[in-house]
């Protein structure tokens, strides 16, 4: 090793250092609302999710990864208003946090969630994700993350990558209906399938990913600015890990090495966003008036005023997704060496 690379070694570990540190000193901010952490198992896939105002999406986020193989769910709820909290409280798998402190301040949510995790996730698989997100991945229909987290394990493989695709409508935002547990993709049915910018991070390791329909949209005139895609959702945890920037990147660095790209014969999955269902007007004017999701507000003023005016997403390049095995033959999902 250098002297550079062991400096840049040296300086990442006090980074994370750092960031466990941070983490401690927000846990006062934590509430707790229930507490079922006493029923977690040895063996048990955890899920861990900062959310507000996320009653309509969460009857299918919860189905659909507890259906992944998901045992129990660890949510901070960040002062929603929408019967979000009672909601959580009464589900027999959901440990809740609350707190009304600042999202941007605890580093978008990621202080608080490492807290938890410094508490109740060394030794376990752990998903972390957002409400809005859907995970997926080759054979997921068929092959739960039990049978998917002990294959890595064979492989001595500690953490899962995916890339987050945006789902749309075709027509206007508001005019596709969505009910409160329904699938999103039934009615965000399509995807931007080939406009997406693969680079290397050197600092952190990982593969740099942007593109999708909001590149497309919003950040023609200053792609650097749009948003990063790439993700490690899936993590076999220990105390001393922690997330840099959402779950984009991770400490160590050996855990951002998730793609097939890096890696020979790993598979890979996609996280279905669904920010864009018939809701994302009104929730753009409020986290414009808030402004706690991005660090320059500001520059974003006109990327929220699009969807509060309504746009349309859909061009004539659109596809309309119709599974894993098409994102696959997309490049956005690896099956690697995963057995049939």
């Amino acid at each position: 090793m250098t002297t550079s690379s062991a400096w840049q070694t040296y300086r990442l570990r006090i980074r994370r250092k750092r960031f466990l540190l941070r983490a401690w000193r927000k846990r006062s901010q934590l509430k707790t609302m229930m507490d079922r952490t006493g029923d977690i198992r040895p063996s048990d896939i955890l899920c861990f999710a900062t959310l507000r105002n996320e009653l309509l999406r969460l009857p299918f986020f919860l189905d659909h990864h507890r259906k992944l193989g998901v045992r129990h769910f660890l949510i901070v709820d960040n002062g929603s208003d929408d019967g979000t909290t009672a909601f959580l409280e009464n589900q027999p798998d959901v440990s809740l946090w609350r707190t009304v402190d600042s999202y941007k301040l605890s580093r978008f949510g990621m202080d608080w969630l490492t807290w938890l995790q410094m508490q109740y996730a060394a030794g376990h698989w752990c998903l972390t994700v957002d409400a809005d997100e859907a995970l997926i991945y080759p054979d997921w229909e068929t092959q739960d993350l039990n049978a998917l987290t002990a294959w890595l394990q064979t492989r001595e493989v500690r953490s899962f990558g995916a890339i987050m695709l945006d789902m749309y409508p075709k027509g206007p935002l508001s005019q596709q209906p969505y009910a409160a547990g329904d699938d999103p993709t039934d009615a965000l049915t399509w995807f931007d399938a080939d406009n997406y910018r693969r680079t290397r991070n050197p600092k952190f390791q990982n593969e740099w990913i942007q593109g999708g329909v909001r590149d497309r949209v919003f950040f023609q005139d200053r792609p650097e600015r749009a948003p990063t895609l790439n993700k490690v959702p899936l993590v076999h945890w220990k105390k001393s890990y922690a997330y840099v920037t959402s779950t984009h990147h991770m400490l160590p660095t050996k855990l951002n090495h998730v793609f097939d790209s890096q890696v020979d014969g790993l598979p890979s999955g996609v996280l279905l966003h669904s920010k864009f269902l018939n809701t994302i007007g009104e929730k753009s004017a409020e986290e414009r008036q808030r402004r706690e999701h991005f660090e320059n507000s500001d520059l974003y003023a006109d990327y929220y005023q699009s969807l509060i005016n309504d746009i349309d997403l859909w061009y004539e390049g659109s596809t309309q997704y119709e599974g894993w095995e098409q994102l696959v033959a997309c490049g956005l999902m690896s099956k690697g060496d995963w057995p049939d």
